[in-house]
């Protein structure tokens, strides 16, 4: 038997799982619509997997993520440019879920 979850009851999982702080309220969201995209695409239901998905996918400033990965940052350029050059990087490991406000949700790699 399945259950259909809503966005609110999946970030409710996460919190019931202890980890309701790995990932923004918004970052979540993101998440949620992601996957819900996957299913569409694929036509299989997704099982939820909290402690699956922390391990596959992760929320950060560009900043950590440019030095996680090293990614090479032109200093010359403005802060806009600097994480838009982090955004592009991930788009092209295809890895880029998603941001919001000050933070990048993506597949860890």
């Amino acid at each position: 038997m399945k259950t259909s979850l809503s966005v609110y009851d999946f970030r409710d999982a996460f919190h019931k799982a202890g980890r309701g702080e790995q990932f923004s309220y918004e970052g979540l969201g993101i998440l949620f619509y992601h996957l819900e995209e996957i299913e569409e695409s694929c036509g299989e239901e997704y099982e939820l997997d909290v402690i699956g998905l922390c391990c596959d996918f992760a929320e950060s400033d560009w900043q950590t993520i440019a030095a996680d990965y090293s990614i090479e940052i032109d200093e010359t350029e403005n802060e806009e440019e600097q994480e838009a050059a982090v955004l592009d990087y991930l788009a092209d490991q295809d890895v880029l879920i998603g941001n919001t406000k000050g933070a990048i949700v993506y597949r860890q790699f």
